[in-house]
């Protein structure tokens, strides 16, 4: 498994292995970046998959996307230089 994310999705990865499934507009809020952005890094997440899309069944309108939490503690341990690097 490469590193082969821009920033926005490894801040989303993080947040969302975190805090659990979220809304793209409650991740936007959460990382304090732009709703385009999010859906550019959740793109690069769900293609890698980092990540996966599953039904909001309070608002079917707003997909919960969710961390796949083994994956993201293997990438994170990994890459962990590059992680702190981002994160600060």
């Amino acid at each position: 498994m490469s590193l082969d994310l821009p920033r926005s999705a490894i801040l989303v990865l993080d947040r969302l292995a975190s805090e659990g499934p979220m809304t793209p507009k409650d991740i936007s809020n959460k990382v304090d970046l732009a709703p385009r952005t999010i859906s550019f890094a959740l793109r690069k997440l769900l293609g890698q998959k980092l990540c996966r899309k599953i039904p909001n069944l309070q608002d079917m309108r707003q997909p919960l996307y969710m961390a796949d939490p083994d994956k993201a503690r293997e990438l994170r341990m990994k890459y962990e230089h590059i992680f702190r690097q981002v994160l600060i």
